[in-house]
């Protein structure tokens, strides 16, 4: 089955062969391999379990520099902080900021286990990171490619280079993980940690 890449030059449709066989993406100033990504990925997905211990839908974050050091990391926490704005991106970019001593993430890839939301698509874009990879599609809310496609917007003054689906499987599984425990919730009436609300809420 074909599966849509995105970069700044448009969409590509392409064979979705076994990610270890995509080859290589450039990234400035060096070659990075798909396995690169797949490792940061799983270390996003990683801080995504953190969730579990607040009733946060299960996303992780990371950013990596330009030579692929993690510098942020972040873990959705809008029900623990009571934040509506602590999505694991946000927390991932202010991390990477701190970081950095910078708020200007040039050269920088974020690393985000479910598509971004429009929030957070817009601090991406602002933030001036140069590429975004995720792991699962978000049909209901995802603005990067999904519902709308923010960080490309030809009218805004910084576009990103998305590459999406990474380690998509495991992504998927840990969300369904988490809405089969919220339907059983609320089916049985009980509340349980992990069963509290969707991300497009």
């Amino acid at each position: 089955m074909g599966r849509l890449l995105l970069s700044p030059r448009g969409p590509v449709k392409v064979q979705a062969p076994a990610p270890a066989q995509r080859g290589l993406f450039r990234y400035p100033g060096r070659v990075w391999s798909p396995q690169e990504y797949e490792a940061a990925m799983s270390r996003a997905l990683r801080y995504a379990h953190e969730c579990s211990r607040t009733g946060d839908v299960p996303v992780g974050a990371v950013v990596l520099d330009e030579d692929g050091q993690v510098i942020g990391r972040g873990w959705n926490r809008r029900e623990e902080l009571n934040d509506p704005t602590a999505h694991a991106e946000i927390l991932a970019l202010r991390s990477a900021g701190v970081a950095r001593g910078n708020w200007n993430l040039q050269g920088c890839t974020l690393v985000v286990t479910l598509e971004p939301c429009t929030m957070c698509a817009g601090a991406i874009v602002h933030s001036r990171v140069d590429r975004l990879v995720f792991g699962a599609w978000d049909p209901k809310a995802g603005a990067c490619g999904s519902l709308r496609d923010v960080v490309r917007d030809s009218r805004l003054n910084h576009q990103v280079e998305v590459i999406a689906g990474v380690l998509e499987d495991q992504a998927s599984i840990q969300l369904k993980g988490f809405f089969a425990q919220r339907r059983m919730s609320d089916s049985s009436g009980f509340f349980t940690p992990g069963a509290k609300w969707t991300r497009g809420s």
